[in-house]
């Protein structure tokens, strides 16, 4: 089965290689230095298989060793987002201007893959209920979205 795109900006594979190399370059050192000073401690220890400096590293080492899995899987599926194709029909990449209701306040977002969705700060993801049901859409269309109390009406007002 083919792996699934990874959608990204330039700006978030920047964003997930600096956290990759300082996992690798930084964190991993770390953790294995205190596993080897909690080892150290162990056996000086009466009772080494009760040390839970060691149980806290092993743990650290697993998490570190499993978000660098993630993320070269994220960096080896990634499909860069270099602006948006059209400033007519919103797709990734789309800047959007929205409101809820005719009267709303305006709300502005990006549309991103969902790797970067930051909806506090104006990213969200093709795959949610919102840019989900923004895809394809243009300045002047109403749309619906799904929410837990009901649907909610929001107008398109911008697209950049």
């Amino acid at each position: 089965m083919p792996e699934q795109v990874t959608f990204l900006t330039p700006q978030g594979l920047a964003k997930i290689q600096k956290e990759l190399d300082d996992l690798r370059n930084i964190r991993r050192p770390e953790v294995i230095k205190q596993l080897q000073e909690a080892l150290e401690q162990a056996s000086a220890q009466a009772t080494p298989l009760e040390n839970p400096d060691y149980d806290a590293a092993k743990n650290e080492q697993a998490f570190i060793e499993g978000r660098i899995l993630q993320l070269e899987l994220i960096i080896k599926t990634a499909a860069i987002i270099e602006g948006p194709e059209t400033r007519e029909f919103i797709g990734l990449g789309n800047k959007v201007t929205i409101t809820e209701g005719q009267d709303g306040p305006p709300e502005h977002y990006t549309i991103v893959g969902s790797v970067e969705a930051d909806p506090g700060h104006g990213f969200i993801s093709n795959e949610s209920p919102l840019g989900r049901s923004l895809m394809g859409h243009r300045v002047g269309d109403r749309i619906t979205v799904a929410a837990p109390d009901g649907e909610i009406e929001f107008y398109v007002r911008a697209v950049e």
